[in-house]
C-alpha cells in the first residue's frame, strides 16, 4: 500500500494529547505504511504530559512510526496579552508555526506524502489550514457518542432554528435530545454549552466545523454506547460526516512504579474491598468540603484509598495552574482522623489511576467522570459512584447512572467552584450503594460490559472495523 503521513493536533491538555497520541500509536502499529506527526502546541503553563510524551517518543524510536514536534512559542507584540477565554484564543497563534512544521515535512525527501490533518475537537479552527494547503481534515473526539450527539445537536438548535440555548442556564428544564433515551435534566449540561458569557458561542462554533470534516473519530465503541452511535449514524443525511468508534483508547501504563508504596499497600487488602476516591487532574475541594469527605468515609465504615489534592491559590489570573499534593494532608483533614483510619485507610496525593483501578482490591471508584476516567474504571470492571465537577462529567454521569446502569449517584449535578457543599451523608450513601446493595447489581453490569468493550479493538471486533474502515477512507480521499 502506498505510504501516507496524519498530521495529529490535539489540544494542549493532558487528557486530550494522551488520547490522540494513542490513537495514533494504534494506527500507526496497525498500518504500518503510515506514519503520524504529533503537534504540541506552545502554552505558558506547564504540561503534565511532557513525561508521557518523553516515554511515547523513546519507545517508537527505531520504528519511525510516531514523531513528536513541540511548535516554538507564536509570536506575539507586548501589547496582546495571553487570553485563555476560548479554544481559539489558545489554537490561533501556533497556525503559522503549524504551516511552518507542514512545508517542512512536506519538504523532506525521507517523508511520506501528508494525507490530512487529524485535528482535536478543540482544535477546528486547524481545519482552515489543511483546506489553504488542499488536505482533508478529520475530528478526534476524545469524549463519547452521547456528549458528540448533544453538541450537534445544540448546534442545528442555534443555527438552524436559531434557539438561545444559554436559557438553559439555571433551569429545571427536562430536554428531549437524540442519543439520550431518557429525558436529560438542563442541570448536567456542559457549562460551556449554556455559558452566557461567551463560552456557547465558541463551543457551538467548534460543533459547527465538526460538519465541514471528512469523518469524526470518537473514543467509544458500540457496545458501550450503542444507542446514541445508531442515533448520530441515523443522521447521516443531515451534513454529519462519517462517524468512527474506535474506542476505548486508553494508556493503561501510568506510573504504578512511581506509586511502589500505594501499590504495596493494597497487596495487603482483601479482594473488591477499597473505595477509591481520586478526582482528575484538577480535581480538588476546600476545606470544608474535604472534612464531609473524611466524615463520609469514616460513617461507611468502608476501606479506602483516597487522592486528597490541595486546591491552586485562586489569586492566579490567565493561567491554569494544577492541584498539588499537601506536605501534612492533616492540616485540613478532621483532628484525629488518619489515627482512626490507620487500620482501614489511606490518604494519598498523586495516584497511579490506571495500576489502582486494575488492582483485585478495588471494589469501588468515586470519580469525577472524565471521560478517560470512565473508559479506564470500565475496562476494569470497577463500578462508579458518580462526582462530577466541570466540562461534560456531568452529562457523563448522568449517562453511567440513568441511561447505562453502570454506576451510582452521590451527584450528578455537582459543579466545581459553585459553592454547594456535598454532606458526610450523601457521600457515605453513595459509598455504600457503589460497595454493599446496589452495587451488586452494578457490579454485574460492569462485569459484563468489561467483557465487551475488550473485544472491540481486537480482531473483527467493532471498533477494529471501524478503524479499518476510517483508514480506508484516508488512502481514498
Amino acid at each position: 500500500m502506498k505510504k501516507a503521513e496524519l498530521m495529529f493536533i490535539p489540544f494542549p491538555a493532558v487528557g486530550h494529547i494522551v488520547s490522540m497520541v494513542e490513537i495514533a500509536k494504534l494506527l500507526t502499529h496497525r498500518y504500518p505504511h503510515l506514519s503520524a506527526t504529533v503537534l504540541i502546541i506552545h502554552t505558558p503553563f506547564p504540561s503534565m504530559a511532557d513525561s508521557y510524551i518523553k516515554s511515547v517518543s523513546a519507545a517508537s524510536t527505531g520504528h519511525g512510526g510516531i514523531k513528536f514536534l513541540n511548535l516554538p512559542p507564536p509570536q506575539q507584540t507586548p501589547d496582546d496579552p495571553p487570553a485563555y477565554k476560548s479554544f481559539d484564543a489558545i489554537v490561533s497563534p501556533s497556525i503559522p508555526n503549524v504551516r511552518a512544521a507542514v512545508a517542512e515535512l512536506s519538504a523532506s525527501p525521507d517523508s511520506a506524502p501528508v494525507a490530512g490533518f487529524v485535528v482535536d475537537m478543540l482544535c477546528t479552527l486547524m481545519m482552515d489550514l489543511a483546506k489553504e494547503l488542499g488536505l482533508p481534515s478529520y475530528v478526534f473526539f476524545p469524549s463519547g457518542a452521547a456528549v458528540l450527539g448533544l453538541v450537534l445537536h445544540f448546534q442545528t438548535l442555534r443555527d438552524d432554528h436559531h434557539r438561545d440555548i444559554t436559557e438553559l442556564v439555571n433551569s429545571d428544564a427536562e430536554l428531549i435530545i437524540p442519543g439520550f433515551a431518557n429525558p436529560v435534566p438542563a442541570s448536567v449540561l456542559p457549562f460551556a454549552g449554556v455559558d452566557k458569557d461567551g463560552g456557547t458561542t465558541a463551543f457551538l462554533n467548534s460543533a459547527k466545523r465538526f460538519r465541514e470534516s471528512k469523518g469524526i473519530l470518537v473514543n467509544t465503541c458500540v457496545e458501550l454506547e450503542s444507542y446514541p452511535i445508531n442515533t448520530l449514524n441515523t443522521n447521516i443525511t443531515d451534513g454529519t460526516p462519517p462517524i468512527y468508534p474506535v474506542g476505548p483508547i486508553l494508556n493503561l501504563t501510568d506510573g504504578a512504579q512511581k506509586g511502589s508504596s500505594i501499590m504495596s499497600w493494597l497487596d495487603d487488602q482483601p479482594p473488591s474491598s477499597i473505595v477509591f476516591l481520586c478526582f482528575g487532574s484538577m480535581g480538588s475541594f476546600n476545606v470544608n468540603q474535604v472534612r464531609e469527605i473524611a466524615l463520609g468515609l469514616e460513617l461507611s465504615g468502608h476501606r479506602f484509598l483516597w487522592s486528597l489534592r490541595r486546591s491552586p491559590p485562586s489569586t492566579v489570573k490567565n493561567k491554569i495552574v494544577f492541584p498539588t499534593d499537601y506536605d501534612n494532608p492533616e492540616e485540613v483533614l478532621p483532628e484525629g482522623f488518619l489515627e482512626r483510619t490507620a487500620g482501614i485507610g489511606k490518604v494519598i496525593g498523586w495516584a497511579p489511576q490506571v495500576a489502582v483501578l486494575a488492582h483485585r482490591a478495588v471494589g469501588g471508584f468515586v470519580s469525577h467522570c472524565g471521560w478517560n476516567s470512565i473508559l479506564e474504571s470500565m475496562w476494569y470492571g470497577v463500578p462508579i459512584a458518580t462526582w462530577p465537577m466541570y466540562a461534560e462529567q456531568q452529562l457523563n454521569a448522568f449517562a453511567m447512572v440513568r441511561e447505562l446502569g453502570l454506576g451510582v449517584e452521590i451527584r450528578i449535578d455537582y459543579k466545581k467552584d459553585s459553592g454547594d457543599l456535598v454532606s458526610a451523608n450523601e457521600i457515605e450513601k453513595g459509598i455504600r450503594r457503589v460497595m454493599e446493595g446496589d452495587g451488586e447489581v452494578i457490579r454485574k453490569n460492569v462485569k459484563e460490559m468489561r467483557e465487551k468493550i475488550r473485544k472491540a479493538p481486537t480482531r473483527d471486533g467493532s471498533s477494529y472495523i471501524s478503524l479499518g474502515q476510517f483508514i480506508e477512507q484516508v488512502m481514498c480521499d
